[in-house]
């Protein structure tokens, strides 16, 4: 291959517009990665801490212990933060009310809360990875135009159309778009991996605070019946 047709000699040879795209993509392909392996670590050590928690929330373990060994709220995750941020409400309303309905209404607008925080938490820099899928192949489409704008003026000031006139132009025009599509692919593939892999984490989350909920209000109608007794 000719040095001048070269990719590293027609990127550093582009026009500065072409140059600026590429850089543009260039860096957000990089971040793209960043946020891909750092994403995948999170939601692998979350769908972890969920299953164990599970086991041992389901173990049969006194809740009052259990809530006891959990670390403060501020480093927990999943159905634990869910769990804590319950049971917290449960403890606190419980001694101040004779309502259970109130009691569970507190303990669930509690555990939304969690929830809500958690699906902030494990959707982070998602819609980063969205903006990358759908706005790459835009912005190397445009250093394509502009490549193809530089070849026809090329062309109109050259006295003689020949292939070596254009070719940079358009070498530098595909290369963009090129760029675009390997930026926008990744993106693309793993937005939908991980948001998938958050959504079934953020179900499951749901699915125990339902059961949990279920868990005190058979607490309290226990309670209630002994009261009667």
């Amino acid at each position: 291959m000719n040095d001048s047709m070269s990719i590293p000699h027609l990127i550093m040879s582009a026009s500065t517009v072409v140059q600026l795209v590429m850089l543009l993509l260039t860096v957000g392909s990089i971040l793209s990665w960043i946020v891909i392996f750092q994403r995948s670590f999170v939601l692998r050590r979350a769908r972890r801490a969920h299953q164990a928690f599970e086991e041992r929330f389901w173990s049969g373990v006194d809740l009052n212990e259990l809530y006891r060994e959990t670390p403060a709220e501020q480093e927990t995750q999943g159905a634990e933060h869910l769990f804590r941020s319950g049971f917290r409400e449960f403890n606190r309303l419980l001694p101040k009310t004779r309502s259970p309905q109130a009691i569970l209404e507190g303990v669930q607008r509690s555990m939304r809360v969690a929830w809500s925080r958690e699906e902030e938490r494990l959707n982070m820099h998602l819609v980063f990875l969205a903006t990358v899928a759908s706005a790459s192949p835009y912005i190397g489409l445009f250093g394509t135009v502009w490549g193809i704008m530089g070849s026809f003026q090329s062309l109109s000031m050259a006295q003689q159309a020949t292939l070596s006139t254009v070719a940079p132009w358009i070498a530098e025009a595909l290369i963009a778009t090129a760029m675009g599509l390997f930026a926008a692919i990744p993106a693309v593939i793993f937005y939908n991996r991980l948001s998938s892999t958050s959504g079934r984490l953020l179900g499951k989350y749901e699915d125990f605070a339902e059961e949990f909920h279920s868990i005190l209000h058979r607490n309290l109608q226990g309670r209630a019946e002994t009261g009667n007794a």
